[in-house]
């Protein structure tokens, strides 16, 4: 009688008595863990303890040294369960991809033609083909995050079940470095610990898992240097590489997508990060699935499996040392000394079909032909037998269900993001920085060309002007900061798609820090340019004139959050933003009086969705009311206006309801702006995987 299959990956050691498993950080506070709270504890994550997988048992009855990494302690009855229940056994079926023709009527393009294949928990199966073959685009089928405009067909199974991904059973190293730059390497890794890890665990566990993860991936000397952007150079591409595999590691998920992970790394670099995954993913029971462009000879015998890709089609999926004979069998050895992976994709990149490879059945042979002598091969080879028989025994294989890891509170992502985007402000010198410097030269300039205007005739016009300057061009300088502010988005868009946090935590936390800088470019350049051109004294009239402006200033950066979250190309969205404002300050109610404006359009609806008119008419109710001018002498002589007569027939304010409403009408528009930001990703994250088609469902 056949034995039923284990449900437990190949990897996992054995039980005995005499060597019992191992967890990381297990129920049971032992000898070497006193604290009685360890990161496993939080997670149930499965340690194997076999001296292959790279762990083997601490000396003593499982106590290791403190700090090393191995915080080990003998594991409860349920080790074992804990172990089936971290394997991920992912499987796929004739997986194809199409995307929409460029022009309209044009047939669709496919990107992925009848891909099939499987991973297995502990192991690392790298996804390899040229340029252009659908590595990235099979990587993104299989974790859900097709782009908009790309259809996907097939059957994607996650331990024989169609699954939805959940935060902290699984990750996606993306192969763009998205981080925020201003930060430290310790920083950046940190705050996303805080961030991704539960309330349950203390800050000074949470700092000691960053930092070991930083040393595992070879960054301890980096620590403290910032990673750097547009501005300051920082660390190196491929350390900031290695810091976006260690963001994505802190919650050690079940199942890691890498897309090219050793790209901007050397090749010693490159091995020691994959070998030091390589170990986690044995060790953990955890697995990784890499989309690989040119992997050393070193590098490329760590892998288990490879899925090898050339125009879409399956070139050969199984062991590395089974490819090496399929091409063998086939008509294309790889040459003494020269390493398998490369003479793989040299065959098979049919870039430069000039260049013939070479083959024993023929003497020269381009690319295309390579191709399509291997991909024929393929489908009636063993190896695709064995694949497929593989697939249906891992289909019937039982594993846990994914469950969302539990996270930080509400409240503690929204302290985090606070603190790190405030951070973030006050290093990026042009977030606010120039900008206070710019406003600072225009209060001077204003302040000294509109030197104490005085009560006479001509300095009504001089007051409105003055306003209405400060009104336009220090609203309109927000939009400096939008390029700090578009990487902050991708940032955010980036994190939102890991699962890291909410669009409120970061609309709120983006509000509340950029705040009290926007304070401070309000009231310096404000208290300067005011009290230089002599507008109304009093304290109340100062505050509520900087208090509007200061809205003002939030309200442009929440119109240019919307146009960040539709347009994320900064120079585009500085176009767009200039645009928008240019329209509103023409409807503002002071380059055209509101009943000389034309009503079709500029007056309605333009002239009252325009923050201009509610910012313009506030500051004229603050300057004007309670104060008196002569007349012009010229039309009247000896005769006294008063500022309510200015405000209603000389600049029609709208005299119904006092300033404090037209504050209120701006603190409103403030946040129905960031309402907008708010539904727009909220739609498009509804959207997109209608658009990407869904996952694991067949067409």
């Amino acid at each position: 009688m056949a034995a039923t299959p284990s449900p437990l990956p190949r990897w996992a050691p054995t039980p005995s008595p005499s060597r019992p498993l191992w967890r990381w950080g297990g129920g049971t506070p032992d000898a070497g863990h006193r604290g009685g709270w360890s990161l496993g504890s939080a997670f149930a994550w499965a340690r194997g303890g076999g001296g292959a997988a790279g762990g083997g048992a601490a000396p003593g009855g499982g106590v290791c040294v403190p700090g090393s990494g191995c915080e080990l302690s003998p594991a409860s009855p349920t080790a074992v369960a804990a172990a089936a229940d971290a394997a991920v056994f992912l499987t796929w079926e004739d997986v194809r991809v199409t995307v929409a023709g460029g022009a309209r009527g044009a047939a669709a393009v496919e990107i992925l033609d009848g891909v099939s294949g499987h991973a297995r928990a502990g192991e690392v199966l790298a996804i390899m083909g040229p340029s252009g073959c659908g590595k990235t685009t099979l990587l993104d089928t299989l974790a859900g995050r097709l782009g908009p405009g790309m259809n996907k067909t097939g059957l994607i199974l996650i331990n024989g079940r169609q699954e939805k991904l959940a935060y902290g059973t699984s990750a996606y190293v993306t192969q763009d470095n998205v981080l925020m730059s201003t930060l430290s390497v310790r920083e950046a890794v940190y705050y996303s610990a805080q961030l991704q890890l539960p309330d349950t665990m203390p800050a000074p566990e949470k700092r000691a898992h960053a930092d070991r993860v930083i040393r595992e991936m070879g960054l301890g000397d980096a620590m403290d240097t910032r990673i750097g952007g547009r501005i300051t150079k920082g660390i190196s591409g491929g350390q900031r590489k290695r810091v976006s595999i260690c963001i994505e590691m802190l919650t050690r998920p079940r199942l890691l997508f890498l897309d090219e992970p050793t790209s901007g790394l050397d090749s010693a670099a490159s091995y020691h990060v994959m070998s030091h995954i390589t170990r986690i993913a044995a060790r953990e029971g955890m697995t990784v699935v890499a989309a690989v462009h040119q992997p050393s000879g070193d590098v490329f015998e760590l892998f288990h499996g490879l899925c090898l890709l050339a125009a879409g089609k399956t070139v050969f999926f199984g062991t590395v040392s089974d490819a090496t004979e399929f091409f063998t069998l086939n008509g294309f050895p790889c040459p003494h000394l020269r390493s398998p992976s490369d003479h793989f994709l040299r065959t098979i990149n049919k870039d430069f079909d000039e260049e013939m490879v070479e083959s024993s059945k023929a003497n020269r042979k381009t690319a295309a032909e390579a191709i399509d002598i291997l991909t024929t091969a393929y489908k009636s080879s063993s190896y695709s037998e064995k694949t497929t028989h593989q697939i249906v025994e891992m289909k019937h294989m039982d594993g846990a269900s994914f469950r969302r890891r539990e996270q930080a509170s509400f409240s503690t992502k929204l302290l985090v993001l606070t603190r790190r985007s405030f951070i973030n402000m006050h290093r990026d010198i042009g977030y606010y920085w120039m900008r206070l410097a710019v406003y600072l030269g225009i209060g001077v300039c204003l302040g000294t060309i509109f030197y104490q205007v005085g009560y006479s005739y001509s300095s009504i016009q001089s007051r409105c002007e003055v306003i209405m300057y400060t009104t336009a061009l220090l609203t309109f300088m927000a939009i400096g900061g939008f390029p700090s502010f578009v990487e902050d988005v991708k940032v955010f868009r980036k994190e939102r798609l890991s699962g890291h946090y909410g669009v409120s935590e970061f609309v709120i936390s983006n509000t509340l820090s950029a705040t009290p800088y926007l304070s401070v470019i309000a009231v310096l350049p404000g208290a300067m340019l005011y009290y230089l051109t002599g507008l109304t004294k009093g304290v109340d009239h100062f505050t509520y004139f900087v208090i509007v402006l200061c809205i003002c200033c939030l309200l442009v950066e929440s119109m240019m959050m919307i146009i960040a979250a539709i347009v994320p190309d900064f120079l585009m969205g500085i176009i767009i933003g200039a645009g928008l404002q240019g329209v509103m300050m023409l409807n503002g109610g002071f380059f055209r009086l509101p009943s000389e404006l034309p009503k079709p359009v500029w007056k309605y609806p333009c002239y009252y969705i325009s923050f201009h008119k509610y910012a313009v008419q506030g500051f004229y109710k603050n300057e004007f009311m309670g104060l008196s001018f002569p007349s012009d002498q010229l039309v009247e002589s000896n005769v006294t206006i008063s500022g309510m007569l200015v405000l209603k027939s000389k600049l029609q304010v709208e005299m119904g309801y006092s300033k404090w409403v037209n504050l209120a009408i701006l603190c409103g528009m403030m946040v129905i702006y960031r309402i907008i930001f708010f539904v727009i990703v909220k739609v498009a994250e509804e959207i997109r995987p209608k658009l990407g088609g869904k996952r694991g469902c067949v067409r």
